[in-house]
């Protein structure tokens, strides 16, 4: 089998699986090209990407251009002649100039099952609309958004509490595993690619902080998908008395009252309920302002709710 000369280019931790794959599969790894280091907290620490973290852990060189449209990044890529690029949420459009440069083209492993879900937040979209199933798809980058010819399709079922970061995880090693098959018979899959179905094709954008106040007056089952959707990440919450953000990480769907939406209906030791727009919550896992996530019952040892208190 011949052995493809590669350049990886990915940034978040769901990229690090496949990089670490390839490595270990022997492929012969020219650079990894990950997003510039960024600045956190009060201290401005410098903090790297986890793929370029995994690739300094390997030994491989590490590039981290501004703009992948610079000629002069352009003529460093044309300079270490990979056989195939592979993206995996990279972060940056690569131009028309960077996708010619393989022989074997630019490779994405998206996180959705294409043509559905392209865009931002594949894998969000997947747990927010109550999907009985998600996976990955191996495609041919152009200069679309998620709109190549696919390789390769995988498919895993969600669990009924599938979260964001748990489907995450899922996602990025069954997208190592794809890429590692479709790279084995590289040639076969690409004269065997399909095309999109544009008219199936749906769109995903980044999911803002403001989707992350819960609305008491929407449906419980959507409200119950919206906690898991946001979890880990930014965390759906309320308003309580008090004035301050109550994160809720966990909650299941129960028959309602005829209360406003928001009204607490019950309290007991381990759990409070909440009326929604149709049904209600009960809440099983919190996490009050400046505190770390807690099961309720713990929350509930110092907190004062009260039925009939609205949030």
């Amino acid at each position: 089998m011949e052995t493809l000369r590669i350049v990886f280019m990915g940034t978040p931790d769901f990229s690090v699986p496949s990089l670490e794959k390839l490595a270990q599969a022997g492929y012969d790894i020219a650079a990894v090209y990950s997003q510039p280091d960024k600045q956190r907290g009060r201290g401005k620490k410098v903090t790297y990407s986890p793929v370029k973290e995994k690739a300094l852990e390997l030994g491989l060189p590490v590039f981290q251009p501004d703009s992948m449209r610079d000629e002069s990044v352009i003529a460093k890529l044309r300079e270490l002649a990979p056989d195939v690029i592979i993206v995996i949420a990279y972060g940056k459009i690569l131009p028309k100039a960077v996708l010619d440069i393989p022989r074997y083209g630019c490779l994405n492993v998206h996180g959705s099952l294409l043509p559905k879900y392209r865009g931002a937040a594949p894998i969000q979209y997947a747990v927010k609309d109550g999907e009985a199933e998600s996976g990955v798809t191996v495609m041919l980058l152009d200069e679309g958004m998620d709109t190549g010819k696919m390789l390769k399709k995988a498919a895993i079922p969600l669990d009924a509490k599938e979260t964001t970061g748990t489907l995450f995880d899922k996602l990025s090693l069954l997208g190592a595993q794809t890429l590692l098959t479709v790279l084995g018979d590289l040639p076969a899959y690409e004269a065997s690619a399909v095309p999109q179905d544009e008219s199936q094709a749906t769109y995903t954008a980044k999911i803002t902080k403001e989707e992350a106040h819960l609305d008491w007056t929407q449906d419980a089952a959507v409200l119950e998908r919206l906690i898991r959707t946001l979890d880990p990440h930014p965390g759906a919450y309320t308003i309580c008395r008090d004035g301050k953000r109550l994160k809720i990480w966990s909650a299941d769907v129960v028959p309602g009252e005829s209360a406003a939406p928001g009204t607490i209906l019950s309290v007991t030791k381990k759990q409070f309920t909440v009326q929604t727009g149709k049904d209600a919550l009960c809440i099983r896992e919190v996490q009050p302002e400046s505190r770390k996530r807690m099961a309720t019952a713990q929350y509930l040892q110092s907190a004062d709710l009260q039925v009939g208190e609205q949030l």
